[in-house]
């Protein structure tokens, strides 16, 4: 259990995208079950809405590593 927290404690990008893909996966099976979809088309749509996920925490991040750039930036005093 130690090495599960471990591992969330030091990536916490990739824990992030597999809560977010797994609920957005729990919400696109909710509401596409009975629209008759094939099994191509299911796993087409899960691996895009993973992808979207992925990109969704990517975008976050952005602001993360602008916020760590600028407190690693000294400030100049004049």
């Amino acid at each position: 259990m130690s090495s599960i927290v471990t591992f969330l404690k030091k990536h916490p990008r990739l824990t992030a995208w597999f809560v977010l893909a797994v609920g957005m996966v729990i919400i696109l099976v909710v509401s596409a079950r009975n629209v008759g979809l094939e099994a191509r088309q299911w796993a087409a749509l899960i691996v895009a809405t993973i992808g979207l996920a992925g990109l969704c925490v990517w975008i976050i991040g952005w602001e993360d590593r602008e916020d760590e750039e600028a407190e690693e930036t000294p400030k100049r005093e004049e």
